[in-house]
Formats: C-alpha cells, structure tokens, sequence
C-alpha cells in the first residue's frame, strides 16, 4: 500500500478527471517499489504526455511491466505519486478507478482472451459489463470494433482456440478499444508474432493512434517495434528512467546500457531497416524525432 508520502500528490479538481487538458495523461514522480528488501524502482519519476506513445525500454529486473501495473492500479508503490488523467491512482476509491478504467484500455502480452467465449463475446464483455450500451446496440459496436482492427464478422463465432498469434492480438486490442478509451497500454504487442505479422501489427496501432488520437504506453523490447512507433522512449536502469526522449537523441546517451541495448548488432539492423523505410517514403524526419522534445539524461 502507498503510505503517507502520497499526501502531496493532490487529486483532479472536483473529483473529474482532466481527460482533455493539457497536464500529462500520466505524472508520476518519487515512486519507489520494493519487493521484500529488494528495491526495483526509486525516486522515478515520469511524465507522459497527451497524443504520444511513449515506449518503456529496461534490462530484465528493471521493473517494466511492474510500473506498467501501477499505471493501471493493479499493483502500488511503496511510496510516491501515480496520477493518470489527474487523479491519484493510490488513493482512488474503488468506483472511482472503475471510473478511470473505463478511460482506457490494455492489450496484455498474450491476449488474455476469455477461452471460453467467442471472439464477439470477448469484445464485447466490457460493454455488457459496463452496460454502456443497450444489448440491442450491443451487436454493431462489436462488430465496429472489430472492423477497426481488420477482423470481418465471419470471426466473430470464432473460439480463442482457433486463432492463430496474430488473430489473438488483434482480437484483444479491439476488447481494449471497447471503450473507446483515451488511454491504450501495451505490453510487449508484437511477442510471439513472426516478422510480417508484428510489421502489420504495427501498422495497425499507427493508424489507430493517428485516427483515435491516443496516448499509447508501451512496453516492448523488440527493437523494430520500438524505432517503429515510438514517440519517445523511456529507459529505466539503476533504478530510475535515466533518459527519456526521441529515439535518435536517447540511443547518443553515453550510457553502458543505451549502447548495449540500441547499439549492438540487433539495434543496428533495426534502425538500419527504419533508414530504408524511411527513404523509401520520402520522409525527412525519423520517427519520435520533435524538435520541441528535449532528451533528459540522468546521471
């Protein structure tokens, strides 16, 4: 449980989330994680910003998908401050964080499908759950949604069991979209897809980004998915985020672990293949790169 640290951290204004303004969708600052005597994360801090996709990089241990958690209220810190649409995430009543859930959606690693019900249910069970819409209305949402995604009603009879890896994906992230959130998590979306999968995936979540206006927090540590979609990348070593920022500024960072993890052999290939996109294109400006976004570099 968060202690009394978090007294500062202050909640939205009357009660209402701030889903439009311009405060970061996700502010949190001296967050500290401990599991028994061993401390994962402390004093980190971290803004997200509206409209980005902010992507979370780190070594195995560094507490990724445990901040990812925290985000969505599923887990809490030992102390310190986690807000999402100005709200603080640890003092939040429980019809409150129900409230901010219907804000925004998750995509987990694997799917997280309900094996026992079809494509169409699966879709639809947050709006059923939810009732934010009459069942009558209820048949052409799912059907929207799973439009959105590239997936026909022929799949909406469809078991979990019949579907390949690429299939699974693209029906749990119309279930994340149920809501239209404002908000979309993303934990590792393209694992276990092979190459031309995870590059349509990908292609996916940039459109809907674009279309939807999203924020996107991201979690991944494949690289080409990463140099893909990233407006900025987040990477978290020796306990905090020590650079956050575009791609190109973050992979310059004169540190032992941004040179491993972006500059070795896999890194160099990955960005050598978004070069080659890129020129193809025509574009003149790499992905994530904003010249109103400065790199911060923490010693």
């Amino acid at each position: 449980m968060a202690d009394d640290t978090n007294i500062a951290c202050g909640t939205g204004k009357d009660g209402q989330f701030n889903l439009h303004g311009s405060a970061p969708v996700v502010d949190i600052t001296n967050l500290w994680t401990k599991f028994g005597r061993t401390v994962v994360h402390q004093d980190l801090n971290l803004e997200i910003e509206r409209g980005e996709i902010l992507s979370i990089v780190g070594g195995s241990g560094t507490g990724k998908t445990v901040l990812l958690r925290q985000m969505l209220g599923l887990e809490h810190p030992a102390r310190g401050c986690v807000k999402v649409f100005g709200e603080d995430i640890n003092k939040a009543s429980s019809d409150q964080l129900q409230q901010l859930r219907n804000h925004w959606g998750m995509l987990f690693q694997q799917g997280a499908l309900y094996s026992a019900l079809t494509v169409f249910d699966n879709v639809a069970q947050p709006m059923r759950e939810l009732r934010v819409l009459p069942e009558a209305l209820v048949h052409d949402a799912v059907l929207l949604k799973m439009n959105m995604v590239g997936l026909g009603p022929e799949h909406a009879l469809k078991m979990p069991s019949d579907l390949s890896g690429g299939m699974i994906k693209r029906v749990a992230l119309a279930r994340a979209l149920a809501l239209e959130p404002k908000l979309l998590f993303l934990d590792e979306p393209t694992a276990g897809l092979d190459p031309d999968l995870s590059e349509s995936f990908v292609a996916l979540i940039q459109s809907l980004h674009r279309e939807l206006g999203l924020t996107v927090v991201m979690v991944t540590h494949d690289l080409d998915t990463l140099f893909a979609l990233s407006t900025r990348i987040a990477v978290l070593a020796e306990k905090h985020v020590i650079a956050i920022g575009p791609t190109r500024e973050v992979i310059e960072v004169d540190h032992p672990f941004i040179k491993q993890f972006f500059l070795g052999d896999r890194g160099k290939r990955a960005l050598a293949v978004l070069d080659e996109k890129q020129a193809a294109a025509g574009k003149a400006a790499q992905p994530g790169d904003d010249a109103g976004t400065d790199t911060k570099a923490e010693k």
